[in-house]
């Protein structure tokens, strides 16, 4: 927060009062630090301008009128807003990755896991592989899922900060393996129709991608955490 507070500190506010502004979000369920610093950088500034105008103006009356600009609901917009905003930016950095693997060398992995699992949906065995690869993947889920929340922690507890990314990095994968799992319950109920050639690429295409963005959730994205977050947050540190 020092960082930050040198940032801020060229304004007229004095750093007690920077403080009071993140404990003031904070008390209005503003939890994540990234999202706390820009709305105090917003009050701040706010607050500077009504000082210029009323001098005499005490740091509370201003901070509460600067509050009461953001509308009946609050921070609750500005926090709705960066959610979409963030979302987005980590459906960016999964887009760009999963691209890479239509791309050489990774397109050979690529093209090697679909024609297996084509042939797999193919064969006769397909409830076997079906079962075989739901009950892989639903384990292998839940393990690199608990490996996660549990980096996630130990990272909570080094920078005692929470940011919106960060926690969309290693949380959001459990979303995703579990839009996997829907669409793997499909295998079970193949009929002729879907047996078709068509169908068998349409399905192995299907379960080609989902496999590499599950892969990319769990394993890629977490891996590049530092980088992205860098990326995103220029104060962000470690």
């Amino acid at each position: 927060m020092k960082a930050d507070l040198k940032v801020l500190s060229k304004m007229k506010l004095t750093e007690p009062q920077i403080e009071d502004l993140y404990a003031f979000t904070r008390q209005h369920f503003v939890e994540h630090y990234d999202l706390q610093t820009e709305l105090v950088d917003h009050l701040a500034n706010d607050i500077e301008t009504q000082w210029q105008k009323q001098p005499k103006l005490s740091f509370e009356d201003a901070k509460n009128k600067a509050f009461k600009k953001f509308g009946v609901f609050g921070f609750m917009d500005a926090i709705e807003q960066r959610q979409k905003t963030m979302n987005k930016r980590y459906r960016y950095y999964l887009w760009r990755e999963l691209k890479q693997w239509f791309k050489l060398p990774q397109i050979i992995a690529t093209i090697t896991l679909f024609v297996l699992i084509y042939f797999a949906l193919a064969s006769s065995y397909v409830k076997l592989f079906s079962i075989s690869l739901y009950v892989f993947v639903a384990l292998w889920c839940m393990v690199k899922g608990f490996i996660l929340h549990r980096k996630f922690i130990k990272r909570r507890k080094m920078t005692n900060k929470k940011w919106l990314l960060e926690e969309l990095i290693f949380k959001q994968a459990g979303y995703v393996s579990f839009l996997f799992l829907l669409h793997l319950q499909n295998i079970f109920i193949l009929n002729d129709s879907v047996k078709s050639v068509y169908g068998l690429l349409f399905m192995s295409l299907l379960f080609t991608v989902l496999m590499l963005i599950n892969y990319i959730s769990f394993e890629v994205i977490p891996n590049k955490a530092e980088e992205l977050l860098k990326d995103t947050y220029p104060q962000f540190s470690m």
